[in-house]
């Protein structure tokens, strides 16, 4: 449609979701108390869509039904229509969604949900079709039977709407199942986790395929408590698949969304910004526990991508890219074998295709996503040509391939900027610019921290969502923190006390703002709000949920300041849900990490000395160069910092410190001596 036909009050929006739905022919709403007043007073249904700017799917049922005058015709009649960005109401989504998966079983996006005028759910499901097809119904008669049923049996749409109410509220009770904190959690986690493993292609379950960044670090971490190799194999030929496969962009850096089939072959092709802060750190530590250096070039490419593709004039992290240009799904990223041969020439092409997995029928509707589904070695044994020939002439391919496919359409970039998710990826720069040693990720990390705290934290306290110059909507669990938590990682990156004092403060107001005073754990918004539940996320899934990052920033702190009021809140959750974590470990990835850093003897390092100096600078490469999952470090001549205190320069040289439980080993000076001491402190490094 024209823009210019119709306009509704999704315009006034910032959310580019919103925006690409402000010119339907569909009365859409923002949820607003206009809205929610608005089907009070004219008691009709409330129709609720909810969904994301990368979202296909959701591309789809805007083209097929909300596009169509007919099918707006009939919502705008019967309907209060309310368009909501899930990215930016994650709470809206957590609550609605969970009422979609108890009525169908099953939930996604887009996600269609029907409410009564009180904003109860009584019907919804995921996409309809403009008219039935495939066993599913048609999106009209769906409406119609949905008015239908509000109009002449309305006493029985309030009893529904009233026990899926009551189930949701009983739902926000059922994680607490006590246990003790020991090492048998994590020795029946990572049974359960293994039962599930893909020996074939790495990974968990069968297509599609998410990358399962949090259970890998588990992984690893488990590896590095128990030295059972099965563990590490796992994580090593997970890592392997992923970053050989097409969910992987090989010419560009960064993963895609995730894998449509068990082999990491074709993905579903939007990227976001959470993905690619995860597995990069996930990767990080990977290289750091084995030396592989495809892990590494991995971290690097990945960062690469995020800094040329995904960040802000100003420094942030934008939130994601679509899959779809012109229209169709992953067309900037795949190539025909002519298309190759034609920027290449015919040697080389050869050799490319060979390498890449391109062949003239190709793998997705006869165009190819690029994968790598044999090792150098062989190939170049295969082409008679040496290894080094071979890699020169692939890194060739890549680039003119490359700059190729920057003159083609790119996919649709949502520029919103999310606290949480830049958290993350604050956390991933700051590891990234110590365990590499690479500066430019270093400035990367604080100029994403200081437009955080510039422009996301406003009168009021932080926001959760930028876009445009405008901070807004209130800041939930997820957005402190990852921000807290990613703040300590700045710290220890450049070991400014200004990062660490910024992140005590945001801890303390997390836990006035959303500590459940008679439960366990944080609830996900404040109360500036009053919607029909307060919900509480405990499981981790696309991202780490705001309570295991929130009792893995404050764990940190403890260690950080020597003050154990900060672990009361996360061990008092990791206790509540410690017999779900062991049955259930694939829904609490990063939880099972806090709870490993929890149950160990987290290193405690101190350098009194200058990090600009390079005789402190090579004792910090040796903390860093090595995998130390738990570990806090702290450096400089601040005796205000707990771990500083007491800590003085031997002989006028920067000097290291490594404590254990409260046992510490004698000052060093030496990056030789510190070696020695770190060994001990870590079972498993990097040769």
């Amino acid at each position: 449609m024209s823009e210019h036909k119709y306009t509704n009050a999704l315009a006034n929006e910032t959310s580019p979701y919103l925006l690409q739905h402000a010119h339907n022919p569909v009365q859409w709403y923002p949820w607003s108390e206009e809205a929610l007043r608005k089907a009070k007073d004219e008691d009709k249904p409330i129709l609720l869509s909810v969904g994301y700017s990368a979202c296909h799917w959701c591309h789809v049922m805007e083209r097929e039904s909300f596009e169509n005058e007919e099918i707006a015709a009939l919502m705008n009649s019967f309907f209060i229509n309310i368009k909501v960005d899930r990215e930016e109401r994650p709470d809206l989504d957590a609550i609605y969604m969970q009422a979609v998966q108890m009525i169908t079983g099953r939930g996604g996006w887009p996600m269609t949900v029907f409410l009564t005028p009180e904003q109860v759910p009584f019907y919804g499901g995921t996409y309809y079709p403009p008219e039935d097809r495939h066993g599913m119904p048609g999106f009209p008669r769906v409406l119609r039977f949905v008015v239908q049923a509000f109009r002449e049996r309305r006493a029985e749409i309030t009893r529904d709407a009233a026990a899926i109410a009551s189930a949701l509220h009983k739902d926000d009770q059922i994680p607490a199942v006590p246990g003790e904190l020991d090492s048998e959690i994590l020795n029946g986690a990572a049974s359960n986790l293994m039962s599930n493993y893909d020996h074939q292609h790495g990974g968990f379950g069968e297509a599609p395929k998410f990358p399962p960044a949090m259970s890998l670090d588990f992984l690893m971490r488990y590896y590095a408590r128990t030295g059972t190799r099965r563990f590490l194999d796992a994580a090593d030929q997970t890592f392997q698949k992923m970053a050989c496969g097409g969910m992987y962009d090989q010419l560009g850096g960064g993963f895609h969304r995730y894998s449509v089939d068990a082999c990491w072959l074709v993905p579903h092709f939007e990227k976001m910004l959470y993905d690619n802060a995860l597995l990069s750190r996930a990767y990080l530590h990977a290289f750091l526990l084995t030396g592989n250096a495809l892990y590494r070039r991995v971290v690097e490419e990945t960062l690469a991508y995020v800094l040329r593709d995904m960040t802000s004039p100003e420094g942030a992290f934008y939130a994601s890219e679509d899959a779809d240009s012109e229209g169709e799904e992953g067309k900037f990223y795949t190539w025909t074998r002519r298309e190759v041969e034609h920027l290449l020439g015919s040697e080389d092409a050869e050799l490319f295709c060979r390498y890449y997995g391109v062949t003239e029928e190709g793998n997705l509707e006869g165009r190819n996503t690029l994968h790598v589904p044999r090792p150098a070695a062989l190939v170049a044994r295969l082409n008679n040509i040496s290894e080094e020939d071979l890699r020169e002439r692939i890194e060739r391919g890549k680039s003119t391939l490359f700059a190729d496919r920057e003159k083609r359409v790119r996919p649709g970039r949502d520029e919103k900027i999310l606290t949480a998710w830049n958290g993350l990826m604050l956390r991933s720069f700051a590891e990234a610019a110590r365990g590499l040693d690479r500066n430019d990720y270093r400035t990367a990390a604080v100029r994403c921290a200081e437009f955080l705290l510039s422009k996301l934290e406003c009168t009021g306290g932080l926001r959760h969502s930028y876009k445009d110059g405008q901070a807004r909507i209130s800041a939930f669990l997820d957005d402190y923190a990852c921000l807290v938590d990613g703040l300590l990682s700045l710290y220890e990156a450049t070991f400014n006390p200004r990062w660490f004092r910024e992140a005590i403060r945001l801890a303390a107001t997390m836990i006035e703002q959303f500590k459940d005073p008679g439960g366990i754990g944080f609830f996900l918004t404040s109360e500036h709000e009053n919607l029909i539940r307060r919900p509480k996320e405990f499981f981790d899934n696309a991202t780490p949920s705001g309570n295991s990052t929130a009792a893995q920033a404050l764990l940190r702190l403890a260690k950080f300041t020597g003050d154990e009021a900060w672990l009361g809140p996360g061990l008092s959750m990791l206790k509540g849900l410690a017999g779900l974590v062991a049955r259930h470990p694939a829904a609490f990835g990063n939880l099972l990490c806090v709870l490993d850093f929890a149950l160990s003897d987290a290193p405690e390092i101190a350098i009194a000395g200058d990090p600009r100096e390079d005789a402190t600078r090579a004792l910090l490469q040796e903390v860093f160069r090595r995998y130390l999952p738990n570990k806090v470090v702290a450096c400089g001549d601040d005796a205000d910092l707990h771990l500083l205190k007491g800590r003085v320069r031997v002989s006028g040289l920067p000097t290291a410190y490594v404590c254990r439980n409260h046992v510490c080993h004698a000052p060093v000076t030496s990056a030789a001596e510190l070696a020695a001491q770190l060994e001990e402190s870590g079972r498993w490094s990097r040769s």
